[in-house]
């Protein structure tokens, strides 16, 4: 295991395309910068935000080398290589750590479902020694993947087995779980939380890092929640976290993160629409978002919880090694 930790808020990237489904590269680098400004720790590229599994092996190249230049050290930028075959997957690894990425994560394959904690292993450390001097990160999502094997079970087993191995993106919503994960071995696994609408819950059981889709455009606001929570704001912090979950609500109307793309571009990054099988919005749809969106609370607080941020530091924001 290695002692590098993720702190704070990891925005998970959207891929952007052009109106003909090719690559916008382009339009990584302004993106990174909005990400930084608004308060982002880090990024999470070609997850499941990011339509990993629908870009070909080279595109995902091309999108996690663009995110790593326009970030230039910055920020951590953690790529996700998860793919159904292995050696794409080692590839994908060991080109993360030639163009300067500073983690690797990986899902387990999903289509021939892993079910056993030795087969977990097995794929996890073949894909982690593809890129032996990066941290490498489990992606542990269990509702996409299918994947049923315990994952306490399997950080006990994984232990001191895979030298660059340094925990998890735990993306369920089992808090009682995740703390397990959390103090085993004391503390030595870095556990980082993926449920943006469960974050406060997952700050309040220990969580240091957290990656989500909303970090692109909430992340001022649940800056101001963590703040609110380390100040025994408590109510304040319920309320913030009441505001994510009716935007999350809202989105999840219609396909998401197309959704989110929308939203993105309304703020002035058109990265286009998803891929198929993800659809498109129809007009009536983003009409009928674009309506509802104006009415939620936390997109008329933003602007407040970005004249709110400070420099001084917090526990939740200053807390790597």
């Amino acid at each position: 295991m290695v002692s590098s930790r993720l702190s704070g808020l990891i925005a998970a990237t959207y891929t952007p395309f052009h109106a003909d489904g090719t690559l916008a590269l382009s339009k990584v680098a302004p993106m990174v910068e909005h990400l930084i400004r608004a308060g982002n720790r880090g990024l999470y590229v070609c997850g499941s935000t990011g339509e990993g599994v629908s870009l070909t092996t080279l595109e995902r190249c091309q999108v996690a080398e663009a995110y790593a230049q326009a970030a230039n050290k910055r920020v951590p930028v953690i790529v996700q290589v998860g793919h159904n075959c292995i050696a794409e997957a080692k590839h994908l690894a060991a080109h993360a750590e030639e163009i300067g990425a500073d983690a690797v994560s990986a899902t387990c394959p999903s289509y021939f479902k892993v079910v056993d904690i030795v087969s977990l292993f097995e794929v996890v450390q073949a894909i982690a020694s593809a890129a032996p001097r990066l941290p490498f990160y489990y992606y542990h999502i269990p509702a996409v993947t299918g994947s049923q094997v315990d994952i306490v079970s399997f950080l006990q087993f994984a232990d001191g087995k895979i030298p660059n191995f340094a925990g998890i993106k735990y993306t369920d919503k089992n808090l009682a779980e995740f703390q397990r994960c959390l103090s085993l071995g004391g503390g030595k696994f870095d556990a980082v939380w993926g449920c943006d609408d469960m974050l406060l819950g997952a700050i309040a059981t220990g969580a240091r890092a957290a990656i989500g889709s909303t970090f692109n455009v909430l992340a001022p606001l649940y800056l101001e929640m963590i703040r609110d929570f380390e100040s025994n704001r408590l109510a304040e912090a319920q309320q913030i976290q009441l505001q994510s979950i009716e935007f999350i609500c809202k989105l999840g109307m219609y396909p998401f993160h197309t959704s989110m793309k929308e939203l993105l571009r309304l703020l002035g990054h058109d990265f286009g629409t998803c891929r198929s099988p993800q659809r498109s919005l129809s007009k009536s749809e983003s009409k009928t978002l674009h309506q509802g969106l104006q009415h939620l609370k936390c997109l008329f607080a933003l602007d407040f919880a970005q004249s709110k941020l400070r420099t001084t530091p917090q526990p939740f924001l200053n807390n790597g090694p």
